[in-house]
């Protein structure tokens, strides 16, 4: 799969290792739910830390990405969904993690409260499959 990191000049430049908007051929979507960091068992992998739960639900991401046929790579855009936005700086950390300096189209929300009180983060993404 192709993808075209798509910036402009028109516009600010966006901080961090994002991008604007990412441009793929033709190929099949997938759309994963928004994942939390539960293990196969339903456990809450790193209660009270918010990073642990972000490689938690990436590692989720891969395994759901494996079975579709595809892998991280395949990912163009997330949306986080985080009860404290002054830990985006560690969840950007993650991130980098997972998917270096890949081209993604990237938001991260604060809410005010996910499915349980435990639960740190929730991250949505969207794949194309070649």
């Amino acid at each position: 799969m192709r993808k075209q990191k798509i910036d402009s000049d028109r516009l600010c430049k966006p901080n961090s290792y994002y991008c604007h908007a990412v441009k793929v051929k033709p190929g099949h979507l997938l759309f994963i739910k928004g994942e939390t960091a539960r293990d196969k068992d339903f456990n809450l992998i790193g209660k009270g830390d918010v990073a642990a739960q972000a490689r938690q639900i990436y590692e989720n991401m891969k395994v759901i990405l494996e079975e579709a046929g595809g892998t991280l790579s395949n990912i163009v855009k997330l949306t986080a969904y985080v009860r404290d936005i002054s830990k985006l700086e560690a969840l950007q950390a993650v991130r980098h993690e997972y998917f270096g300096f890949e081209p993604l189209a990237v938001a991260t929300v604060e809410v005010s409260r996910l499915a349980t009180e435990e639960i740190l983060i929730e991250i949505e993404a969207i794949a194309v499959l070649d």
